[in-house]
């Protein structure tokens, strides 16, 4: 093992992006020091409530078959030991503290599939086009700065015939959760995320496929996606 570096199945193309104004920006200076802070209690606020999705995100990664994975923001790499044994995952995350703890995680669970866990932008990952066969985003878009580059970035390194898989909470289309999340929004940021993320802002990508959306009511009311990417 290397651990190098510090419901309903469519086929449909993601809408166009729109000018997202409203949103305060998110640099990665203030992902990081919100990640530094959220470290030692990040598994006891958030393991349980979002053990759900985690769990369905994996099984869908596993139905695939043994490939490459990438996950993206792997964080303290709750994840990491329910991807199945023959598989090779790759974890990367802009916190070194976050990835201590998944570092320490798979040490001590003996997580032979996981190869590396490295410290990385999502944004601009360093690895070559094509790189990996599913590529795992899980609560990871609300903490962009930039989602739709995000996107891109992972959509780069999918193999032609992979998949993208999110795991994310959207802005609700209902009234009244619509303007509590928009209101917050503001108090959201200094915390490091932001709860008003709208699917039209991830804009438009020629070749990646909306395959199969579900809803996960016991992960904070999030949405599971599957983005296939075009064979070559």
């Amino acid at each position: 093992m290397r651990m190098d570096g510090g419901g309903r199945s469519r086929t449909q193309v993601l809408g166009k992006p729109s000018a997202a104004a409203e949103w305060r920006a998110l640099d990665r200076e203030a992902v990081r020091l919100a990640y530094r802070r959220y470290a030692l209690v990040y598994d006891l606020v958030f393991g349980l409530p979002l053990v759900a999705g985690r769990r369905l995100a994996a099984a869908a990664v596993n139905a695939r078959g043994a490939g490459r994975v990438l996950e993206v923001g792997v964080g303290t790499g709750l994840t990491l030991p329910l991807y199945r044994a023959d598989s090779k995952v790759v974890g990367i995350d802009l916190s070194p503290e976050m990835l201590a703890r998944a570092r320490r995680r798979v040490e001590g669970l003996g997580l032979g599939q996981v190869e590396a866990l490295l410290e990385m932008d999502g944004q601009r990952m360093e690895f070559p086009d094509g790189s990996f066969d599913t590529v795992v985003a899980l609560h990871v878009l609300s903490v962009a700065p930039e989602p739709a580059r995000l996107l891109q970035e992972m959509r780069r390194v999918c193999a032609p015939g992979g998949e993208l898989l999110i795991l994310n909470h959207f802005r609700s289309e209902r009234a009244p959760w619509r303007w509590l999340e928009r209101a917050t929004a503001p108090l959201a940021a200094h915390l490091g995320f932001r709860p008003d993320l709208e699917r039209k802002h991830l804009g438009s990508l020629a070749g990646l496929a909306l395959v199969e959306e579900r809803q996960v009511k016991r992960a904070a009311g999030a949405t599971l996606l599957r983005l296939g990417k075009a064979e070559a």
